[in-house]
């Protein structure tokens, strides 16, 4: 099946306490000084495979939300949305790590985690070493890495495990040239390969190499969907004004 994301009236609501600390549903029912706020509503879109989409959008705006959402971490409350094909996402430079284990360890967790077999996963460690370059680094804690050196690791388990949906939440802006570099490489390789790839955050030189297509979001609604150069120009000439309606792609 080709890999393709449909997004349906999609909406996102967050229940807070008295303490703004999030809750369920279900708790915010049986109390009485619930708060919420839609973190996206009735977002519309659709991206087929060979696609590459920068979400871009003041802090706040909903692109985490919405990577969140395309990844499962997140259930939606309203809409529907349609996700086919592999995801491989990494949404922060932790990536799920442990940061009790070491790199390899890591690896080996993520790897059975996601199904593979013991020799599988044993091989995964060594192709991840290699690609992340971290070195030695690689049998320490990931509690001693930089942020850099996380995301180094993080994007190199994704690597390997080859999704046909790739998303990124800011994490590239913690890797140094040479990884940049690399991860550009790697988009254009899955978008090349009829994947798709959806990437936030607020480093436009990247995302404008990476992306062919742009999603502007503002408080959690999408208004704005179209080439990268047009839509970020209605980003930086609206940053606090009113935005239009959404455009076709």
């Amino acid at each position: 099946m080709t890999p393709s994301v449909v997004a349906d009236r999609v909406g996102v609501e967050f229940w807070f306490d008295r303490q703004r600390r999030v809750m369920t549903p279900f708790a915010a029912r049986i109390r009485r000084h619930a708060s919420h706020t839609w973190g996206l509503r009735a977002v519309d879109f659709r991206i087929d495979g060979g696609g590459s989409v920068a979400l871009i959008g003041a802090t706040g705006s909903g692109k985490t939300t919405l990577l969140r959402t395309l990844a499962g971490v997140l259930g939606t409350d309203e809409g529907r949305l349609t996700v086919n094909g592999r995801v491989g996402s990494l949404l922060s430079t932790n990536g799920g790590l442990m940061t009790s284990l070491t790199g390899r360890e890591n690896t080996l967790l993520i790897g059975a985690l996601a199904g593979l077999s013991r020799s599988q996963a044993r091989a995964a460690t060594e192709l991840v070493q290699q690609r992340s370059k971290l070195g030695e680094s690689y049998e320490r804690p990931v509690s001693s890495y930089s942020q850099g050196m996380r995301a180094r690791l993080g994007f190199s388990i994704i690597e390997v495990s080859q999704p046909e949906i790739l998303l990124l939440d800011e994490v590239h802006e913690a890797l140094d040239d040479e990884f940049r570099r690399l991860l550009e490489e790697r988009v254009l390789e899955v978008v090349g390969a009829g994947g798709i790839v959806v990437a936030a955050g607020h480093d436009h030189a990247l995302l404008s190499r990476i992306c062919a297509r742009a999603l502007l979001l503002r408080e959690g609604r999408l208004v704005a969907d179209g080439g990268f150069a047009e839509v970020r120009r209605e980003y930086l000439e609206s940053p606090t004004g009113e935005m239009s309606p959404a455009t076709a792609s």
